[in-house]
């Protein structure tokens, strides 16, 4: 079992070396540009693990195996969906996307819209996707704080703090180049303890007996559509994160990083990997843990959301608690990367600002509230991540627009959004499936919808 002291040690370690790097990428932070893309200056490595460790948070660790270990195979296919989209899209648009950033030195996802569609919208879409994300952000503070409780190395409300008060301190002080620097590190991190997790629940589950013998217990949780994994279901989550690199702002900030093209063209292709074997790591440990309960070798859990917390509490202590950090450093990077973009976007978008020291303040405020709705912890991990995704489907007519439709401006981007935003807001709050098509894909042809019936009769600004 995770024990204090054992946690408290390899924390304050973490603590030090993370805060350190913010330190050391204090220097020249003077410009936006230099602290919200860190001058366009990072190399193809460190942009492919700050891309990957952003992409790849607590949901990973604690929500897919916690959905891995409830549905089956299907969560492999869902993830994987995510995956192929995201190169796919990476492929034709990163360089078009980077090209036009140092072309036109946009520094927030923002910029590209304002020159497009006129600044108001940028305004509007900066607004939007500070609602859509603030429950994506919560995701990680809620992840770690139940690992964190679970195993009782620090209490929920502890593990939130904390969290907190990580993401706000890293960003604050480094801006991208220190996030991308802990990043990097953190990322091969995460990588190195799914690896020892999966070792460890194959040696504690399977030493004796072969797993692709035992598998067959699952029954129809190996097979897609099941009971679970219904069409309309897998629809319904991988819609949204099929456009999660153009829509999400987090991630597209990202592909104005890199230093040159072959610094781009390495990210891509490192993150494919890096994704792949994350991915196939990940969901093998939900499979062979429900695998596990079904031979009678490891506790059934109700919750999805408790079964890494249940594994990690029957782990060595020393190795509980490395993974226990691991996770934690995951949801750290994701979520001081989303207050940092979203921190350029309000800054720069929505108020006109150009000095960093806005930014620095907009930082602080936007975790405190991050944190305190984390405090509530409103739903299932895998739900409140899809749901931030489905409201930021509204963003994509508008970005696809951009390269590939010349026509509309400021009424057919502003209405766009808008009902983009309202479709899904209350579609997924009232829980309404009209004609039993989910909300994200009614997002989705609304938005569209909406954008092409207005841009084909007004001009760009």
């Amino acid at each position: 079992m995770v024990k204090l002291i054992e946690f408290l040690y390899a924390f304050i370690g973490y603590i030090i070396i993370g805060t350190a790097i913010a330190i050391m990428a204090m220097k020249g932070l003077r410009t936006q540009e230099e602290y919200y893309i860190a001058g366009r200056k990072v190399s193809g490595v460190i942009s492919a693990l700050t891309y990957a460790a952003t992409t790849y948070s607590a949901f990973m660790m604690v929500g897919l195996v916690g959905l891995s270990y409830f549905s089956g195979v299907g969560a492999l296919g869902f993830e994987l969906f995510y995956l192929v989209g995201t190169l796919f899209l990476l492929s034709y648009y990163a360089p078009r996307v980077w090209e036009m950033a140092k072309e036109r030195g946009y520094v927030t996802p923002g910029d590209m819209i304002a020159e497009r569609y006129g600044s108001e919208v940028a305004k509007l879409m900066a607004v939007i996707v500070s609602i859509a994300l603030i429950p994506y952000i919560s995701v990680q503070l809620i992840g770690v704080s139940l690992i964190l409780s679970k195993t009782n190395a620090m209490s929920f409300e502890a593990g939130i703090v904390a969290s907190a008060i990580l993401i706000a301190l890293w960003a604050f002080l480094g801006g991208l180049r220190g996030v991308a620097w802990t990043d990097a590190l953190q990322g091969v991190f995460m990588l190195l303890m799914a690896i020892a997790a999966i070792l460890w629940v194959h040696q504690y589950g399977f030493a004796e007996k072969d797993f692709f013998t035992e598998v067959s217990r699952l029954g129809e949780l190996l097979v897609v559509p099941n009971s679970i994994w219904t069409p309309v279901k897998f629809i319904s989550l991988t819609l949204p994160w099929f456009f999660f690199a153009l829509t999400n702002p987090q991630v597209f900030q990202r592909l104005y990083i890199p230093k040159d093209r072959s610094a781009l063209r390495r990210m891509v292709i490192l993150f494919g990997f890096f994704g792949l074997i994350y991915t196939v790591i990940v969901t093998l440990i939900g499979l062979e843990l429900r695998t596990m309960t079904e031979m009678g070798v490891f506790p059934k859990v109700p919750d999805r959301d408790a079964v890494t917390p249940t594994m990690l509490a029957m782990m060595p202590p020393l190795l509980g608690a490395a993974i226990s950090l691991s996770i934690f450093a995951a949801a750290i990077t994701t979520a001081n990367s989303i207050v940092l973009t979203l921190s350029s976007m309000i800054t720069r978008d929505l108020l006109g600002s150009e000095k960093v020291g806005s930014g620095r303040v907009l930082i602080v405020i936007l975790t405190v509230a991050v944190a305190l709705f984390a405090y509530s912890r409103p739903g299932y991990i895998v739900e409140l991540s899809v749901l931030s995704s489905t409201i930021l489907l509204c963003q994509l007519p508008l970005i696809l627009g951009v390269f590939h439709l010349n026509r509309g401006g400021r009424l057919a981007g502003i209405a766009t959004l808008s009902a983009g935003f309202i479709t899904a807001v209350v579609l997924s709050f009232q829980k309404l499936s009209p004609l039993s098509i989910p909300a994200s894909v009614w997002t989705f042809i609304i938005s569209f919808a909406v954008f092409l019936a207005l841009s084909s009769s007004e001009k760009q600004p």
